[in-house]
Order: C-alpha cells, then structure tokens, then sequence
C-alpha cells in the first residue's frame, strides 16, 4: 500500500488545511530536520474532529462485533501493507533501530488481531439477565438486564517512546474502537510522519 506523507491532518475523509503554524520531525541521530512540513491542526479542524466523533457516536456504537472485528482486522492488515515505508520513517524519526519497529508493528498488530477475536468471542459485553421475582416479600423484585456499552468518543494521546504500539493504532486506540467508540488520535510530534502513515491505514480501514 503505497501513501505520501502530506503533513495534514487527517479528520474523517478529509485533510486538513495548510495552516501558518508548521512544524518538522528530527533525526535524533543527526539533529537534522525531517521533512516534510507538518501543519498543525486549527481550533476549527479539531472542532470539526469532535462533531464527527460525536456524530458516529452512536451508529458506530450499534455496530456488531463481527464488524468491529473485520475493521480492526483491516487495520492491521493495512498497517502491515505499508511495509518498509513505516519502518524506515519511523527509524529515521526516532534513530532506533529497524528491528525495533519490525517488533513493535507486530505488537501493534497482534493487538489489533487479538481484541477482534474477543469481539467475536461476545463475553466482553457482559451480559448479565436478573430475573423478576413479582410475589417476593416485602416488595416485588423487578427484572434487571444489563450490558456494557460505549460511552462514546475517546481522545488519544500518542506516547514517545512507542511510535507505534502505544501511538495512532496502539492499543489504547484498538480497545476504544473494539468498544464501539469512535477516536481522536492526537499524534506525538516527535514522529508525525509515523503517525501519519498509521492513520492512513485506519482512514483506509473505514
């Protein structure tokens, strides 16, 4: 899967704008600016992210498992697909080695893969049926049901030290989207480009 980094956010199925305010990633191991340009999202686009957010709110929430499952699965496949595209940013972002990130995409994935199979596994809902007893004394007991739900949006904020596997698809991300909430990934700006790559891969996924 091939993608160029464009420094613009990504907000649904949109980009953000070319703002005044850039910035650039560094190679730690030179202290050279990595480009390209980074725009930094505008009050406005993060407004915009929050309403699309809140507006998935529900219809994502009253997804099934199975679906949540086939995007999460989507994702990790996409992730991988970038192949050493990712890889070799996030090295060039960080100085750490490639045998790291080859690590750390595995994990990321393994994470992604793995929460898909408890969603179709169905027990995470907890799902819990109290029947009535009418004629009990002194008073009646009703009929309780209950299960967990989504809450609704979650905001992330990307770590430091882990690009990927704590970062845009980590697994503070895939736990909320298994949960059928929808996400707002605020990248780290220490590996943007990273970030950027992976949330190509989960635009790419919806």
């Amino acid at each position: 899967m091939e993608t160029l980094i464009s420094g613009r956010s990504i907000i649904g199925s949109e980009r953000g704008s070319e703002t005044a305010s850039t910035f650039r990633a560094f190679n730690p191991q030179t202290g050279g600016a990595v480009g390209p340009d980074f725009y930094s999202a505008t009050i406005g686009e993060l407004n915009h992210a929050a309403e699309l957010a809140t507006d998935a709110r529900i219809p994502f929430g009253n997804t099934s498992g199975a679906i949540r499952a086939k995007f999460l699965r989507a994702i990790a496949d996409n992730i991988e697909a970038l192949g050493e595209t990712l890889i070799e940013r996030a090295s060039l972002e960080t100085a750490l080695p490639n045998a790291r990130f080859v690590g750390e995409r595995g994990r990321t994935c393994g994470q992604l893969r793995m929460f898909a199979e408890v969603l179709e596994e169905g027990s995470w809902v907890d799902a819990r049926i109290d029947h009535a007893i009418p004629d009990r004394q002194p008073i009646p007991k009703p009929d309780v049901r209950s299960m967990l739900r989504p809450l609704g949006p979650v905001a992330v904020f990307c770590a430091s030290n882990f690009p990927l596997a704590y970062s845009v698809a980590g697994g503070d991300t895939a736990s909320a989207f298994a949960a059928g909430c929808p996400v707002i990934v605020n990248a780290h700006i220490a590996h943007p480009g990273t970030a950027e790559l992976v949330g190509f891969a989960v635009a790419k996924a919806g």
